[in-house]
């Protein structure tokens, strides 16, 4: 058992509002400045919609990601040779107009302007070249279904497109999205300069800027689309958990600056050498595989295993209090995105709960039924979740709503003074208890129930860049501290 420890996000999405304080915040911070404009490593997307870049979910254009063959899990855009031909060119990455054309105003004809009788205008223009453009998309051109037609239809989640142009079953929910820092990330396999790697001490992936030559093929591997070409200085850049942020116990600047509180960071347990048996199931049991891996930081054999490979102290304590382990594998609501790209993705969301359709009798509220109520009545369709969180498996997702109806039916109860269901919440997985616990957790949680993020100290470490690139397969490594500390 080879037991290492990972910093996890937890997004809850029925409480994202869409207000993008979160990308404004990691823009202000990291990725303001000359080569960056196009780039938003925290984005908020409008689902169903076409996201950031356009269509990134779309495997068959971008090559993203692992698939299995045979008993094998292989890169799907690269081979040995593969990589050696493209060495130039990357013919499946996004190009600029995937993203957008960044653009700012011409402000200055606002008071550098003649007088005239017509009020003057601000025209656009590049923040590349310079140059006049016409704008024609932008990070969040679909945002609020807008340009359904364009771009909500061809989500590939749909099985039935004319659903976001019915205005009787039109539905729509907010996806933060930051990067993964899987625990198998193509980023990594692909570099052919090992520019990229995984941190052994907390699982962030990073981009070594000596090291990275630009070759890009992190680019088209990455499929979540969450590493970028800076094209003024040649590197690749991507989202690095604000990890001098994490370091010193503070929370992320997305999490710390959300206005709807829905983003949870703690720390998790796994077992690394059970990670690519976990990638070797059938997509709708990759959900499942992962959770299997995820340990319980109150066994003392994890505990054992865990500081005998180099884990802390202060860890594993933060591992017992952590909101990331309670919600994904203790009450098994969070589920990974998009898991059948095989990376492991180390982001997890709780599916929205979503209004019931009226049909042929008036239904409004989930809470008038003693379950989940069938998935045809759901406005936010089962099988669409179960296609963007669960490869696929629609019971793991429908497991979860139960477990949310059955809380909010409970607390919704005992809040008026009437008598709660417990049935209900039984038949969900849940007890009083339980039900307490995540009530708090997913309402009136405080900034340290909510962030359970451990300090560290790398001058404590014992580790070299070559070392924590060592071995580029993607499955990272273990760090042992100097002294045995």
């Amino acid at each position: 058992m080879d037991v290492r420890a990972q910093l996890v996000m937890v997004f809850n999405l029925d409480k994202c509002l869409g207000c993008h304080t979160c990308s404004i915040a990691c823009k202000n911070i990291w990725t303001d400045r000359r080569g960056a404009e196009y780039m938003w490593w925290n984005n908020v997307e409008t689902k169903p919609g076409a996201g950031y870049p356009k269509f990134w979910e779309d495997q068959k254009r971008y090559k993203g990601g692992w698939v299995l063959r045979g008993d094998k899990l292989k890169l799907r855009a690269f081979s040995k040779l593969s990589t050696l031909l493209n060495i130039f060119y990357q013919p499946h990455m996004p190009r600029l107009e995937d993203y957008y054309h960044p653009w700012t105003y011409d402000y200055a004809k606002l008071y550098e302007s003649p007088e005239e009788s017509d009020q003057p205008v601000a025209e656009p223009i590049s923040l590349i070249s310079g140059e006049k453009i016409d704008i024609e998309f932008g990070p969040n051109w679909d945002d609020d279904l807008g340009g359904s037609p364009l771009y909500a239809e061809e989500d590939i989640n749909l099985d039935e497109r004319r659903i976001v142009t019915n205005f009787g079953s039109i539905f729509m929910f907010y996806l933060p999205r930051i990067c993964n820092h899987c625990l198998n990330p193509a980023c990594v396999a692909a570099c052919p300069q090992r520019a990229i790697y995984k941190r052994g001490e907390d699982g962030i992936v990073l981009v070594d800027q000596n090291t990275c030559r630009g070759w890009r093929f992190c680019v088209t591997a990455c499929p979540y689309k969450k590493v970028y070409y800076n094209w003024n200085t040649g590197k690749s850049e991507k989202c690095i958990f604000c990890y001098p942020r994490t370091e010193t116990a503070q929370a992320n600047a997305c999490a710390h600056s959300c206005v709807g509180r829905i983003r949870y960071v703690g720390v998790v347990l796994y077992d690394a050498d059970r990670i690519e048996d976990a990638l070797k199931v059938k997509d709708e049991e990759l959900v499942e595989a992962q959770r299997k891996i995820i340990l319980d930081p109150r066994d003392e054999m994890v505990r054992k295993a865990a500081k005998e490979n180099g884990v802390p102290d202060n860890w594993l304590e933060a591992a017992l209090k952590s909101p990331a382990y309670a919600l994904i594998k203790e009450y098994e609501l969070a589920l990974p995105l998009h898991p059948e790209f095989r990376t492991m993705p180390m982001t997890f969301y709780i599916p929205p709960l979503s209004p019931v359709l009226a049909v042929h009798r008036a239904i409004h509220d989930v809470e008038e039924h003693e379950e989940v109520p069938d998935k045809n009545l759901l406005r936010v369709p089962v099988r669409y979740l179960s296609k963007l969180f669960a490869g696929g498996n629609e019971r793991v997702v429908t497991e979860a709503l139960e477990r949310l109806v059955a809380l909010r039916k409970y607390m919704r109860a005992r809040n008026v003074g009437e008598q709660p269901d417990e049935d209900s919440l039984r038949k969900a997985g849940l007890d009083a208890e339980s039900a307490e616990k995540l009530y708090r957790l997913l309402t009136i949680a405080s900034y340290n129930e909510r962030y359970a993020i451990p300090s560290l100290h790398r001058e404590y470490l014992d580790v070299t860049p070559s070392e924590e690139r060592r071995g580029g397969s993607g499955f990272g490594i273990s760090i042992r501290p100097r002294g045995g500390q």
